[in-house]
């Protein structure tokens, strides 16, 4: 039911090291991004830094570690609702801001802040924007991805001008002061702040939540369990540039521990206040704990009818008066004695919890979403229903790294060692409750699966709807799947992307439009975790490079004169190329306003690298037609994607036409022939290919003199070899054993995965092979000088810097500032040279025989690209542009 994946520690230095902080938080981002904190310790000096670490879960070796410049201890963290900036406040009452710098997820900077100075902050969270989806387990079998995913209406905390939701966060502090920091348009920050009630007081734990209307309701306790819990209503609105903040106070309760007289006296501190959901302000769950042991208490606030007087119940009522009603806290259940709670954590997935929504969940055993985690100071971890508090499932900590159902009695009782238990100090869910993120109390993080069915038997179909449920929920939301791919092993793989697949075109053809790139991007994920199913990870890159491809080189159309219909140049190329059914291009041609294709030279010159990439993809596709056969290889998905092909004609066609204007623009071939015409032999046969294919639902098989003429397509035009798949060092393909991987921070893991395997010929790489600019489609070289940025998710290589000095190229380039082609984060990576060991080095001048002796790191033996000595040391001090032989001496 719960397994340890891997396990990453710090390494052991002599001088400083790092410790988990006394408290330990830590937070978990819908894009997978995980923050937590420790403190340095430098034994020289005794002085202690206050860390921030941030990781992405496919590389948690990578890790970011901030020096926050927090004064005091952190005491809380807090991702905003696109997972791309979060916030640290701490004991002394100051919060940061911190967001990536050049949007990378291994670099961080602080730019925001506000401060409370000396009034440490115990609560924290972003104003809502009013984003809010509900999950439907019980439309799960719908085919309406509108039914199964709905959108609720849900006020920001506070809106700007026109409706749009105004940035900004909210804090408590310890002594009952509620601050407010408000991002405006400009940059500026304006703040306020103002007491929870009239008497303030000290205030132990705190907790935010949301209402529909916009409104805000914190809950707060002075620590004691014999003490109320206090809600207050919380309204803010700005006043003439000012920030205005307005409280009420709200319905209280008081734990039912504290009225039982057995239990009275037993748990006398309340060590956690949570809302079950920040959107849900109705529900709280509070832990009373002791130093040997916990309860639990989940509550809910319902509305309730006030009784009357005697002597106004018989009267007559007025018509349409009705009965007065009353807020009322009420509890809905509680659990026996526990052993001592260490942390908590609960789900985020936004699942509906009404009676019959649960009744659905048990029956179709959809778990996610359903349970929180609770962890022990004896290292154990248990999963009990959010509303009715049983125990769903039991982890026993990584050490034995067993987890058991309830009910199941161990085979041997396990012993309690002496010295301290390892347990954890913080614990979150992933976004779709199937991975629990944890710190122990040795700074170690443990990244934990969680069956989505809690260890109850399911059939292979049943739990193929359950991950493609929640395959579709992150396709829909935006968030990322990687702890969805946790879960799935090598024989799903096919299943789960044709299922996927059959369930999306299903949909309206606007959601298509909208999803189009995204679930490609999820099958190319799926299709990596099996080496049966890899070369269709190859196909699903190409084709979201050659979608990005088209529609930049399509909106350089522009219509001839203002005046048009509604169809766009590139949807009327696209309605001409798909009914001209000739295998002629300059026939298909003619029927185009080629005056809609005129543009400067310059741009057209700047994405020649971008045409040549289109020209050797389709040269590659059709030369490796008469491969395809039992063994499925790179470019074998294109065969009936009468799309795809589609497509590749329409680009044929605008760069036939660019290539009239501009020479210099057109794909460059190696022909055997002088005077082959390679684009017009091509596009031949690969309209032959789409005519088989354009009838998706009735593919045909291409006929004998089309693999006729594939077959010799090698003896006529020299074939490329294609760098299809980005070679990915992530963790999750490493991850389908049952045993949890141990890992170090700092240290980049090196066991062979699946994908390692030599089953395929493209996934192979020498160490002579050129790397590859996977966005650019440029060769950086052997041994790349220039710092580079992969994708988290995919493993796409682009360099950090752009060579370019054209706007066209600039603004490919600006598409993918923020995020790769398949949607994933961008890490910067090292430039090769980075680790160097020092040589004696001899550059050698081909023009004029002479040589130099220069102390480098390795010798590059210069071609006749260079004239002159000083061209030669400008090459070697800046880096090489081309891709020369090299030798060490």
């Amino acid at each position: 039911m719960m397994e340890v994946a891997y396990v990453c520690e710090w390494e052991k230095r002599p001088k400083s090291n790092h410790y988990p902080s006394i408290p330990l938080v830590c937070a978990w981002s819908c894009r997978n991004l995980v923050a937590f904190t420790t403190d340095l310790k430098n034994e020289e000096d005794e002085k202690v830094s206050h860390m921030v670490h941030i990781i992405d879960t496919e590389h948690p070796w990578d890790v970011y570690s901030i020096n926050s410049g927090h004064g005091e201890v952190i005491s809380c963290l807090e991702w905003d609702q696109s997972g791309s900036r979060l916030l640290s406040a701490d004991g002394d009452g100051q919060i940061k801001c911190w967001a990536m710098a050049d949007h990378l997820v291994n670099s961080w900077e602080s730019s925001l802040g506000s401060a409370e100075d000396g009034d440490p902050i115990i609560a924290l969270s972003w104003l809502h924007n009013g984003v809010k989806l509900a999950l439907h387990v019980e439309m799960s079998g719908s085919t309406n991805f509108g039914e199964k995913f709905s959108r609720v209406k849900f006020s920001p905390s506070l809106t700007l001008f026109g409706g749009k939701p105004m940035e900004g966060w909210l804090a408590v502090t310890v002594s009952g002061l509620v601050t407010v920091s408000l991002l405006k348009p400009n940059g500026q920050l304006l703040t306020a702040s103002e007491s929870l009630c009239r008497l303030r007081g000290r205030v132990a734990l705190a907790d935010i939540a949301f209402t529909g209307g916009g409104n805000i309701v914190v809950a707060a306790t002075d620590g004691s369990s014999s003490s109320p819990v206090q809600f207050y209503k919380v309204c803010v609105s700005v006043v003439n540039e000012k920030c205005r903040i307005d409280t009420e106070l709200l319905p209280s309760l008081f734990m039912r521990c504290t009225t039982d007289p057995v239990r009275r006296d037993k748990y006398p501190a309340v060590t956690h206040l949570k809302f079950l959901t920040r959107e849900n302000s109705e529900q709280v769950l509070l832990c009373a704990s002791s130093q040997m042991g916990s309860i639990v208490e989940c509550w809910s606030l319902r509305k309730e009818g006030l009784p009357v007087n005697n002597i106004f119940q018989h009267r007559s009522p007025v018509v349409g008066e009705k009965q007065p009603t009353i807020l009322k806290w009420r509890i809905l259940s509680a659990t026996n004695d526990l052993d001592r709670v260490s942390a908590v954590a609960l789900p985020k997935l936004p699942i509906s919890i009404s009676n019959t929504d649960l009744k659905v969940a048990s029956d179709t055993k959809f778990c996610p979403g359903l349970g929180l985690a609770l962890a022990f100071h004896d290292g154990s971890i248990q999963i009990l229903h959010r509303l009715s508090l049983h125990t769903m499932g039991v982890f026993y900590g990584s050490s034995s790294g067993s987890s058991q159902r309830p009910g199941d009695e161990p085979a041997i009782k396990r012993q309690r060692p002496g010295g301290p238990t390892v347990h954890f100090k913080a614990l979150q869910f992933s976004w779709t409750s199937l991975a629990l993120a944890g710190v122990d109390n040795h700074g170690k993080l443990h990244m934990i699966r969680v069956s989505p069915s809690m260890g109850q038997m399911l059939d292979m179909n049943t739990l193929l709807r359950h991950l493609l449920f929640l395959l579709e929920y992150c396709m829909v939301t935006g968030y990322d799947w990687w702890d969805v791919l946790l879960h799935v092993q090598p024989g799903m793989v096919h299943n789960l992307v044709e299922k996927l697949h059959e369930e999306y075109m299903r949909q309206n053809q606007a959601l298509q439009q909208v999803l189009s790139t995204r679930i490609v991007a999820v099958k190319a994920s799926l299709c990596k975790l099996s080496s049966a199913t890899a070369a269709r990870a190859c196909d699903f890159h190409a084709k979201l490079l050659l979608i990005a491809i088209s529609s930049t080189l399509k909106s350089l159309l522009r219509p001839h004169v203002l005046n048009t219909p509604d169809k766009s140049p590139g949807d009327r190329l696209a309605e001409i190329c798909s009914k001209n059914t000739d295998t002629d291009i300059d026939k298909v041609m003619i029927n185009l306003k080629t005056e809609e294709f005129v543009l400067d030279g310059p741009p057209l010159q700047s994405l020649q690298q971008l045409i040549q990439w289109v020209g050797d993809f389709v040269l590659y596709l059709m030369a490796n037609l008469p491969n395809q056969g039992s063994v499925v290889r790179p470019g074998f998905g294109f065969l009936r994607d009468g799309w795809s092909l589609g497509m590749l004609r329409e680009m044929m066609v605008m760069i036939r036409i660019w290539g009239l204007l501009k020479p210099g623009c057109l794909p460059i071939y190696t022909a055997t022939s002088d005077n082959q015409d390679s684009m017009s032999l091509l596009f031949r046969l690969l309209t032959k290919l789409w005519l088989c294919s354009r009838d998706e639902g009735h593919p045909q098989e291409p006929d004998e003199p089309l693999i006729d003429e594939c077959c010799l397509l090698p003896s006529q035009l020299l074939v490329p070899s294609m760098d299809w798949l980005p070679v990915n060092d992530g963790i999750i393909c490493k991850l389908q054993g049952k045993h949890p991987l141990r890992l170090q921070f700092g240290k980049p893991y090196s066991l062979p995965g699946l994908n390692s395997t030599p089953q395929v010929e493209v996934f192979s790489r020498s160490p002579g092979v050129q790397r590859m600019d996977h966005l650019r489609c440029l060769y950086m070289g052997v041994c790349p000088t220039e710092d580079s940025k992969a994708c988290t998710r995919c493993g796409c290589v682009t360099m950090l810097r752009s060579p370019n000095k054209t706007n066209a190229m600039k603004q490919w380039e600006q598409r993918w500032i923020k995020n790769c082609l398949c949607g994933g984060l961008w890490r910067r990576i090292p430039s090769t040279l980075s680790i160097r060991t020092p040589r004696k080095v001899v550059v050698t001048l081909d023009m004029t025989g002479q040589s130099v002796k220069i102390r480098r790191d390795i010798c590059f033996i210069i071609h006749k690209n260079t004239a002159r000595m000083s061209d030669c040391v400008r090459v070697l001090s800046k880096g090489l542009s081309f891709a020369p032989t090299y030798s060490t001496n």
